[in-house]
């Protein structure tokens, strides 16, 4: 949560006293800074400087309340001196120690004891203390703001304890103070607009951080998701949030598109660091464009080489429609194209078609892949190809040849597959029309 930044000081003009709300702005700034650590963290910041203030607002309160019981001749009043030398002295401690602990513990503890034990119980009970004890509510309040819910439980048990316990002994044991009925009748309202003005500034101060948090932590949620829309296809993304399981997908039939920058490995050696990456990024990023327009998916980049798929993880009956129409846009791009000043580049391009498995693995970095034979296949056709062209295999050519034109390149060795029929892929029917 963050402090409310103060206004600076202003004055009307040269050598004029400041204004008084700059005298309020620049104690205050002053008082949040008792005890302050540079090693602390923006929320305990917050808390010291709000419990300090606390502090330092009551504490006057109290010697007010101590005068006004010793002017009508009650000895009751040391009571509101004592909180008040109790919390000076720990405010004074806690500015050399900086212990955020120990000044909350003694002014908890202050608050809880000093207007029941020293009020309420010796001005005779709860009517005669003018509902003193109320005061003492503030410590629970407190611990419920500063602390974890189950400790401030135990501290409101404690309220209610001494709250009761030292009302019922004051009006057993200790004779009625026979202070006049017009002060008990004041005191009484003061008490509750005192005690009850501190009780909604600490309510306030836990309902802006409680905010602050849900804001932070929605800001927080949606940069999540939105990384995650990145990372995944967006249909995989909503299935991972609610998943319990392991995400794991057969698709019948899909296309899979290699593409792979010829020879980048020797060109990189002769650019920087920076030029490789603004190269790739470039050429990849407008890959990605073109996947996005043809509707397909990219799985991921390995290297100078990039993968896309069709009909996964959403099947489409013209999968391999969408992968050849893809290709043949990086094809031209990259051919009539200048990419980051790098003329010349080059792809080869492989695509085939059939089923595979697709799912999400890893815990720390989820990856969405795709794995099969057909695969294993794509891959080999982009490595086994000719730069400049769009190697297809059979059962790709059988889903295009309809509406694509193709030649046959022939017969290729393929590592684990042995001699495949391959094709080049020109052009669309339409384009050469």
């Amino acid at each position: 949560m963050r402090a409310v930044e103060l206004p600076e000081t202003t004055t009307a003009s040269s050598g004029s006293r400041p204004q008084p709300v700059g005298w309020v702005a620049a104690w205050a700034a002053r008082l949040s800074g008792i005890g302050a650590d540079p090693q602390d963290d923006e929320d305990l910041r917050h808390k010291k400087a709000l419990l300090v203030l606390l502090a330092v607002l009551i504490a006057p309160v109290s010697a007010v309340w101590g005068i006004l019981y010793l002017a009508l001749g009650s000895a009751v009043g040391i009571a509101p001196f004592v909180y008040f030398v109790i919390s000076v002295a720990s405010l004074v401690v806690f500015a050399r120690t900086k212990s955020f602990r120990f000044l909350l513990v003694v002014q908890l503890l202050d608050i809880l004891v000093a207007p029941t034990a020293g009020g309420q119980m010796l001005v005779g009970g709860f009517l005669p203390s003018g509902a003193v004890g109320l005061w003492g509510f503030l410590a629970p309040l407190g611990a419920l703001v500063f602390l974890e819910v189950r400790q401030a439980v135990h501290w409101f048990a404690a309220f209610l304890f001494v709250f009761v316990v030292t009302g019922i002994l004051g009006e057993l044991l200790f004779r009625d103070a026979d202070l006049p009925v017009w002060f008990t009748s004041t005191m009484l309202a003061l008490n509750v607009i005192g005690a009850g003005s501190v009780a909604f500034t600490l309510l306030a101060s836990f309902a802006n951080q409680r905010n602050a948090a849900l804001t932070a932590l929605r800001a927080e949620q949606e940069r999540s998701e939105a990384l995650l829309m990145n990372v995944l296809p967006s249909s995989i993304a909503e299935r991972l949030k609610g998943a319990t399981q392991t995400i794991a997908d057969h698709f019948e039939s899909a296309s899979i598109l290699f593409a792979d920058v010829v020879d980048f490995t020797p060109l990189s050696r002769r650019l920087t660091p920076a030029e490789v990456v603004g190269v790739l990024d470039q050429l990849f990023s407008h890959f990605d464009r073109l996947v996005e327009r043809h509707g397909l998916e990219k799985i991921k980049t390995i290297g100078d080489c990039y993968m896309a798929a069709s009909g996964v993880p959403d099947p489409s009956p013209d999968h391999a429609r969408r992968a050849a129409l893809l290709a043949l846009d990086m094809r031209d791009a990259i051919a009539t194209s200048v990419f980051a000043g790098q003329p010349g580049l080059t792809l080869r391009i492989g695509i085939n078609s059939g089923p595979v498995v697709a799912g999400v693995i890893g815990t720390k970095r989820f990856l969405y892949d795709l794995w099969g034979d057909a695969v294993n296949i794509a891959s080999r056709m982009e490595t086994n190809g000719t730069p400049g062209e769009i190697q297809i295999t059979s059962a790709t050519y059988e889903l295009l040849k309809d509406e694509f034109v193709c030649t046959l390149r022939g017969t290729i060795e393929v590592k684990g597959k042995g001699p495949m029929e391959t094709w080049y892929l020109v052009e669309s029917r339409s384009d050469g029309a």
